[in-house]
């Protein structure tokens, strides 16, 4: 039985298997008779989508099946990922369901589960649910003659700006301009309401959705037209998210790009002024620039890494009970505040670091220099463990003596695909994209064929 459901919820091109209609409405059907036999009474569903043109139909489609098995299902309609959590916890719904495909374009969707702690569905759960769709466990046959419940859409979405804005309250953006980009997704009306409240002159771009256009040559995967939109409009700061908001990235007041690294040690150095980051820890992914673990070091800061992926920084900080984690990608999480990665609200906390230091992005950043970086992916025949192979030890074992502590050598597999990633980041671009090509070489010759 194929797994269905991967890292981040159940994800693929939407009408095509797993996400056609049937299967969305057995998957409202199996999660409904699941939580009914576990809590014995009716479970509570409510349900958010982003901007894709496919949502409507996959929502209305688990809303009945849902409601077919017994549950009281209701919508926030358009809603950032985090709003569902937030909705699903301070609402008391016993689940809530995301229909997003986050950074993907538009002809994908997806859906993923929280529960009130914020934390996503259990694996078995998910185990479950795939049993039921492979049995063509079939839903009742419903009429929902009013459409879904949206009769509250409006009060939830509001109640997730006022908790947003109500962990700021000393926050004055007042003569600062703000370029948000919206990737024309879920964010694409809360983000400049949100920012507005606080004063702040808001430029709006990327915020038409047309259910085609989410993500489409704009927001954090595609942050070139904020660059540009910064300087042209002389503002003191970007911020661009993703389709569903979970992430976000910046640009300062230069242009120049302030991704999730760079924000990482800007948030370390306001936790540690005031005392609020445990046992002096960040938390990052193995894919973190090494110039981030050089510059914590310098303030006395350890960065633990994690496999790539918020699920592995979340089980991390929760072990550890860390203050601040996040990745790359701008996927920032602070456990005190939500188990889910919010990109409103780290462009809030950005935002507080700028007011009290009364410094511009650039200057928050300093102190914080990218190593160059090289990353080769390589076709394999076999996902042979590389430690396994005699010549790929060997040349790994050369390349990390000649980098000694001014560099770092990563081998990963690709979790989807056939593929050796290859990464290395140096202070020197030339050795390191010599080394890189060594190291990828011999890959290709010990695992490019099936053996």
């Amino acid at each position: 039985m194929k797994k269905l459901f991967g890292t981040d919820g159940m994800r693929g091109e939407a009408g095509i298997f797993p996400l056609d209609q049937k299967t969305i409405e057995i998957v409202g059907f199996a999660l409904a008779e699941i939580y009914t036999e576990s809590l014995g009474r009716t479970p509570r569903f409510v349900t958010g989508r982003d901007t894709r043109e496919s949502g409507g139909w996959i929502e209305t489609a688990f809303h009945k099946g849902a409601v077919s098995a017994g549950a009281h299902c209701e919508s926030a309609e358009v809603i950032t990922t985090p709003g569902v959590a937030f909705v699903t916890r301070e609402f008391d719904f016993d689940a809530g369901i995301v229909i997003s495909a986050s950074h993907n374009p538009f002809h994908d969707n997806g859906l993923k589960v929280f529960l009130p702690t914020g934390r996503k569905l259990e694996e078995s759960v998910e185990r479950e649910i795939e049993r039921c769709i492979y049995e063509h466990t079939e839903s009742k046959s419903v009429e929902m003659a009013d459409g879904i419940d949206i009769r509250r859409s409006a009060e939830f979405r509001q109640s997730y700006l006022r908790y947003l804005s109500a962990g700021f309250q000393n926050l004055k953006l007042d003569g600062k301009r703000i370029v948000v980009d919206c990737a024309n997704g879920a964010s694409s009306s809360l983000a400049p309401e949100l920012f507005s409240s606080f004063g702040a002159e808001v430029i709006p771009i990327h915020n038409t959705p047309d259910g085609k256009n989410i993500n489409l040559d704009c927001g954090s995967t595609h942050i070139e037209s904020l660059m540009r939109k910064v300087v042209d409009e002389t503002a003191d700061l970007g911020v661009a998210f993703d389709g569903d908001a979970d992430r976000a990235l910046f640009v300062n007041e230069n242009g120049e790009l302030v991704d999730g690294d760079a924000t990482l040690w800007a948030m370390a150095q306001l936790l540690k002024a005031h005392g609020g980051l445990k046992d002096d820890i960040v938390v990052a992914t193995v894919m973190s620039n090494l110039g981030l673990e050089v510059a914590l070091e310098s303030i006395g800061v350890k960065l633990l890494r994690t496999a790539v992926g918020d699920k592995y920084v979340l089980q991390e900080l929760l072990s550890t009970g860390t203050s601040v984690g996040g990745e790359q990608s701008g996927h920032i999480i602070f456990p005190a505040k939500s188990l889910v990665g919010d990109g409103m609200m780290t462009a809030l906390f950005l935002l507080e670091v700028m007011f009290e230091k009364k410094r511009t992005l650039s200057h928050l950043t300093e102190g914080f220099v990218r190593y160059p970086q090289i990353l080769i992916n390589v076709k394999v025949g076999e996902k042979k463990p590389f430690d396994e192979v005699p010549e790929i030890v060997d040349a790994v074992q050369k390349v990390e003596a000649e980098l000694g502590s001014s560099g770092r050598l990563l081998l990963r597999y690709s979790g989807t695909e056939n593929l050796a990633r290859v990464m290395i980041e140096g202070k020197d671009q030339a050795t390191i994209d010599r080394q890189a090509n060594l190291v990828a070489d011999v890959i290709k010759t010990a695992l490019g064929k099936p053996q």
